[in-house]
């Protein structure tokens, strides 16, 4: 009986840039170019996600379910950063000017895109809902609420919601201290189970 996460085999199959341990990778997962797609240790990937382009993950990332990642011009995903449901983030966007055609159907000169990476830094997180447009840095910390819109960098470890997103309040630091006490947990584990 198969489960709702690609095995090992199934994952290696897939012809993944990379993949670390403890991946789990959902079988309604879209993947549009897997030799772009690099995941670390301890990566989760829900149901009906579309992941196109170059995308790297590093450890401890969650991507909610529908989410969708464009990146034509990369997105990377530091340590445990991710998204919540229903997400979308462009690393590339088409000129709707009227200057060109937008499908993705027409010849190359026919048509113009701009865009840039989208950087999530360590402890970046958005909310359900949110879209993040080409070219910005979610700076280490920094946090998104529920539908909102980021079309420009974000400052670190600061609350941010709206369209276009703005600063709420300071976010506390707390992580850090977890994050340590994480790896010392994860230390003492392996140690018992040698």
């Amino acid at each position: 009986m198969k489960t709702t996460w690609y095995n090992e085999k199934e994952l290696k199959d897939l012809g993944l840039k990379s993949y670390g341990n403890n991946v789990l990778l959902s079988r309604q997962t879209s993947i549009y170019s897997p030799e772009l797609v690099s995941l670390g240790n301890n990566v989760r990937i829900d149901d009906f996600c579309v992941l196109s382009g170059e995308i790297e993950f590093q450890d401890y990332v969650h991507i909610g379910q529908y989410t969708a990642l464009y990146g034509q011009n990369r997105i990377k995903f530091e340590p445990f950063g991710g998204t919540s449901a229903g997400c979308l983030v462009y690393s590339t966007t088409s000129d709707y000017s009227g200057e060109h055609l937008s499908s993705p159907m027409v010849p190359e000169p026919f048509r113009y895109s701009t865009g840039g990476p989208v950087i999530f830094e360590k402890h970046a997180f958005i909310g359900a809902g949110s879209v993040v447009l080409p070219n910005v840095i979610l700076k280490e910390g920094s946090v998104v609420g529920a539908m909102s819109l980021v079309i420009k960098n974000l400052d670190p470890w600061t609350i941010y919601a709206g369209i276009p997103v703005k600063k709420i309040k300071e976010r506390k630091k707390n992580l850090i201290n977890l994050e340590i006490k994480l790896k010392e947990y994860l230390l003492e584990l392996n140690g018992k189970e040698k």
